[in-house]
């Protein structure tokens, strides 16, 4: 019983250190982004660094709470977390507050909460509690559709506050359905949705289509010459056809002004050599501001809160989305490159702890936080280096913020509790 009680104890201290290491070395890119030259007191609740602090004191809090919990807790209660979860998106619609257009925040008296950033690990939790229930089989097509609604619905609600970004990140648990024995196809026809809405919206839907139509012609010709075979073929071309019209719709139709325009200077959509420069100077504006930041920064960078175009306050709320910019221009490229490494093994460490976990419970819900972390690690610093469109989600531990510091301290923080509690399980 003593040993048992011992090895609850038991954390992962790596990915503990990790963890420390991200949120204090963000603490203080937020102190300089922030501060700007005008640092006063690391306690001035007035300024974006002082609450930060506040707000990783609560994460201790916070991870005390976690970790005084049964484990068996979080497995229990997965569906009613869940539910609150969902309810909190849905009383946003009543309640909530619009902050640059989306519908994300509750206002407490000037102090705001983000729902979305908790659904992600409530999602996670329920998702885990569903595909390691008995009943379930996760290759077969009805519990696939089942699963994908416990996604789909956060998601949806939180689509319809007009938040993309976090809506993409749900995206991330394809992985874990994918871990978990779906047929490969589904991540082929992922690969290769991708790729045709890429080449619709760089070409046109129609040079697309009629592409696709020579190129499965000369594969009926050459590599599939039984006539039964052509109706595979057929099915493709038609699949391929409807796509592609619907993605040029939903580009024309669905998605608002900005979100074209990000899209189409990702893509070079843009001929006119005049209105592309004068598209990077409105649209992509804190985009470009960044790029240079890091670039100015060099090998080693120009030193703690010594960053000009940091102080200089170029980069717009240079604290939040686009923090890593302030790690560019500060640490140059060997902290660029420090940071990158820790979120990798960060990542690669909790991938390896799901994989001992002798729970399907433990070793899903494990496998969530990895490809939550991952997309929005991934994300998050391919569009401030300008790699990917600008989508608006936070760098975990890094960027400003009570709400996702909070949540991505829950999710990470629930699986370590999850695997100190492994040695117990039978």
């Amino acid at each position: 019983m003593n040993l048992n009680r011992a090895n609850s104890f038991q954390l992962d201290w790596m990915a503990v250190i990790i963890f420390t290491a991200l949120v204090i070395f963000g603490y203080f890119n937020i102190l300089s982004a922030s501060a700007a030259g005008e640092f006063t007191s690391y306690f001035d609740i007035s300024k974006p660094y002082g609450k930060q602090l506040i707000f990783i004191i609560g994460s201790i809090i916070l991870i005390i709470l976690i970790l005084s919990v049964d484990a068996k807790f979080y497995e229990r209660f997965a569906s009613i977390i869940y539910l609150g979860s969902i309810l909190s998106l849905i009383g946003l619609f009543i309640f909530g507050k619009q902050i640059n257009g989306a519908i994300s925040w509750y206002d407490f008296g000037g102090m705001t909460l983000q729902p979305s950033e908790f659904a992600k690990f409530a999602t996670a939790l329920a998702l885990a509690k569903y595909i390691s229930d008995l009943q379930t089989n996760i290759k077969e097509q009805k519990d696939q559709i089942r699963a994908a609604f416990l996604v789909g619905i956060p998601a949806g609600l939180i689509l319809l506050q007009n938040d993309a970004g976090s809506t993409l990140v749900f995206g991330s648990l394809f992985f874990v359905f994918y871990r978990e024995g779906i047929p490969q196809y589904y991540l082929l026809f992922a690969v290769f949705v991708a790729f045709l809405g890429i080449a619709t919206l760089k070409f046109s839907a129609t040079a697309v289509c009629l592409s696709m139509a020579v190129l499965l012609f000369i594969y009926q010709l050459f590599f599939k010459r039984k006539k039964k075979k052509i109706g595979g073929v057929l099915a493709v071309l038609i699949c391929s056809i409807g796509l592609s019209f619907g993605v040029q719709w939903a580009y024309n139709n669905v998605l608002q002004n900005h979100q074209q325009d990000r899209i189409g200077l990702w893509l070079r959509l843009e001929k006119d050599p005049e209105k592309l420069q004068a598209m990077k100077r409105n649209i992509s504006y804190n985009l470009n501001e960044s790029e240079k930041a890091i670039r100015s920064g060099g090998t080693f960078g120009k030193g703690f809160m010594d960053g000009t175009r940091t102080k200089g306050k170029f980069v717009p709320e240079q604290h939040t989305d686009y923090i890593f910019s302030t790690v560019g221009e500060e640490w140059g490229f060997f902290g660029s490159s420090a940071v990158i490494l820790l979120f990798v093994l960060l990542i690669l460490r909790i991938v390896y702890l799901s994989e001992q976990q002798k729970s399907q419970f433990s070793r899903v819900y494990g496998y969530s936080v990895a490809s939550i972390l991952f997309v929005h690690f991934l994300i998050n610093i391919g569009m401030v280096m300008g790699l990917i469109p600008t989508i608006g989600i936070p760098l975990p531990f890094f960027s400003y913020g009570g709400s996702g510091l909070w949540a991505f301290t829950i999710l990470v923080f629930i699986f370590l509790k999850l695997d100190s509690n492994r040695l117990n399980e039978w």
